[in-house]
């Protein structure tokens, strides 16, 4: 459903959220490890979403990247769109770039209700309470 780029985006913005709650920050080579990712990758990743203002980051012996109240706030939503676009929200099912409810493909009218859960999901899902239930081992980024 999402890129390899924006799974990797939107674990790695949990990751962050989860370790950074105390005001600390983390680096990239404890990001790549908490979440099974290659570093130059997330590395590139998490750069292109702090230009975008979803991450904050430090240089030097003391950086890394965190978030602050605000960044806890941060829906999926925002991460996919910023890393994927928006065609998840609006795009065809079969990928038809005249899909509509005038001129339907065979999915639409099943794919709009599919959406609308999706955009949903993603826009009530905030960084901030994916954290919390990462801390109650209710969920996990990685397998043991």
């Amino acid at each position: 459903m999402f890129s390899k780029t924006c799974e990797y985006a939107i674990r790695a913005m949990i990751f962050i959220a989860q370790k950074t709650k105390d005001g600390s920050r983390v680096g990239i080579r404890e990001i790549a490890n908490g979440i099974d990712s290659p570093e130059h990758f997330i590395a590139k990743i998490l750069q292109d979403l702090g230009r975008k203002k979803l991450v904050d980051s430090v240089k030097g012996p003391n950086g890394g990247f965190f978030l602050d109240t605000k960044g806890r706030n941060v829906s999926l939503a925002d991460i996919v769109k910023a890393v994927d676009g928006d065609n998840i929200f609006s795009a065809c099912g079969l990928g038809l770039k005249q899909c509509s409810d005038k001129h339907p493909c065979p999915l639409h009218h099943q794919f709009v209700d599919i959406r609308k859960g999706i955009s949903q999901l993603l826009q009530n899902n905030r960084l901030g309470d994916l954290q919390e239930s990462l801390d109650q081992r209710l969920t996990f980024l990685k397998r043991r």
